[in-house]
């Protein structure tokens, strides 16, 4: 192994003990007790350390919702992997209302509008993407034409998600009934494009 190789390993196992701690004090404390001293602290390195792996806060914060957004698509993933493709779209979205009440905090930073929005856009990209394909997928299954709108309408799904996502966070609502209040607007809308699809004249 050359010497380059061990600094570049070195390296590379310090950032993940930097950003091992910043999840952890995430999840336990909450954003607000996110600091680089205390990270520093956390690991016994000097904060001086911890910068020269991240410019600052608020991209420790970026790389945190970076894995985030991984690990979201990953829930997505394994959800629906052997699922028929016109069901993986309700899976998905059951994982995605599973993964916000599992990990609140994370969850939370994810969906920062404090947090730089090209950057965040940039981290949530892959899970878009797949999402949009479940979306697609059930759509061609059910003779749903989404053509232009295709890119809208999963906005649109996934700002429902993420409102019912943060009422299950409201203790008199709760997780459940949160998720099933999600099922029976995913119900609408898609009783809405079916019903459009059905409206539209043969040929």
């Amino acid at each position: 192994m050359t010497a380059n190789t061990r600094r570049e390993r070195a390296r590379e196992s310090n950032r993940s003990r930097i950003l091992d701690a910043a999840l952890q004090i995430l999840e336990s404390e909450g954003a607000s007790a996110l600091t680089i001293r205390r990270v520093a602290g956390d690991v016994e390195y000097t904060a001086p350390v911890v910068y020269q792996h991240f410019a600052g806060k608020e991209a420790l914060l970026l790389a945190l919702i970076m894995l985030g957004f991984e690990d979201l698509r990953t829930d997505l993933e394994r959800s629906a992997a052997q699922a028929p493709e016109a069901e993986r779209f309700r899976l998905a979205a059951r994982a995605y209302m599973d993964f916000a009440q599992r990990r609140p905090e994370l969850y939370l930073l994810m969906n920062d509008g404090g947090v730089d929005s090209a950057e965040r856009g940039r981290a949530a990209g892959a899970v878009i993407a797949l999402t949009q394909g479940y979306l697609e997928a059930w759509a061609s299954a059910n003779g749903v034409g989404l053509g232009d709108a295709a890119a809208e309408t999963n906005e649109l799904v996934w700002g429902t998600l993420h409102g019912m996502a943060s009422l299950g966070q409201i203790a008199s609502i709760g997780h459940e009934h949160a998720a099933q209040l999600a099922e029976r607007a995913l119900d609408t809308l898609t009783f809405g494009w079916l019903r459009g699809a059905l409206d539209q004249p043969a040929g």
